[in-house]
């Protein structure tokens, strides 16, 4: 596959890292987590699948590369230069969508999801935008694997006039990051269970999403949240909290602002 890759794109994937780094290390990065223990940072002890919209696949790819997260990517060639850019990034990537490489992307996400953590937007690679598809649900059901919800907002963000309305925050922009509790899907769903599943994770992701992109607008800080920044190449040994700091840490919540 790599050999069948123009050097062109190579090329193309290496200055769009670098430039994504330079472009997204100017912004004022805020995180809520409400189970402390879902950073991925803290390592695979538990692999997970992270959920978050297309049109935001530039926050987690600043903040949280080099922590054995393997994303979804669709085989489309516009996609190429993304994957190229994800493994500079500091992810793996597994190649597929539910129109092509399905089945093969299915099975490898299971095999990486013995030892690491997947990352997937599930409204891609196509859309509608902020609906999900199955997949991420039946992956969980089949796996064990839980799935953490994410949302992004960025301070008035440039957006394309794409599906997605890809979202380009502006120089200095205020972005803030909601990560919502661990959902566990049961085993070997039903077509109905799946759907109830399906439209329960995209209700939290939407809900989660909102939440972030109040935040940005409004500014300040919420009380337990905490600064972000990304993470360097060689990651740092990291732990959970332990369960009496966990226990102080207030769920929810209300904005404060800044002295």
């Amino acid at each position: 596959m790599a050999n069948k890759v123009p050097f062109s794109t190579r090329v193309m994937g290496l200055f769009a890292a670098q430039g994504i780094r330079a472009w997204m290390s100017t912004h004022d990065y805020r995180a809520y987590l409400y189970d402390p223990n879902m950073d991925p940072r803290f390592g695979t002890a538990e692999p997970r699948i992270y959920l978050f919209w297309h049109e935001y696949i530039l926050v987690p790819l600043y903040l949280r590369g080099h922590c054995d997260i393997a994303m979804l990517l669709s085989r489309h060639r516009d996609a190429e230069i993304l994957a190229r850019v994800a493994g500079h990034m500091g992810f793996d990537c597994v190649r597929g969508s539910t129109t092509r490489g399905a089945t093969a992307a299915m099975m490898e996400m299971r095999r990486l999801g013995k030892q690491s953590h997947i990352a997937i937007t599930p409204d891609g690679p196509q859309g509608p935008r902020r609906e999900m598809a199955q997949g991420a649900i039946y992956l969980a059901s089949k796996s064990g694997m839980p799935i953490v919800p994410m949302g992004f907002g960025m301070s008035f963000p440039k957006r394309a006039k794409s599906w997605d309305q890809f979202a380009m925050p502006r120089p200095f922009s205020r972005i803030r990051c909601v990560l919502g509790a661990p959902i566990t899907v049961a085993p070997d769903l039903s077509r109905e269970g799946l759907e109830d599943s399906r439209l329960h994770v995209q209700r939290m992701m939407n809900e989660l999403t909102l939440e972030a992109e109040l935040w940005a607008e409004k500014g300040g800080t919420r009380a337990g949240d905490s600064a972000q920044r990304r993470l360097s190449r060689v990651r740092p040994m990291a732990s959970p909290l332990p369960v009496e700091q966990q226990l102080q840490m207030p769920v929810g919540g209300e904005w404060r602002r800044s002295a």
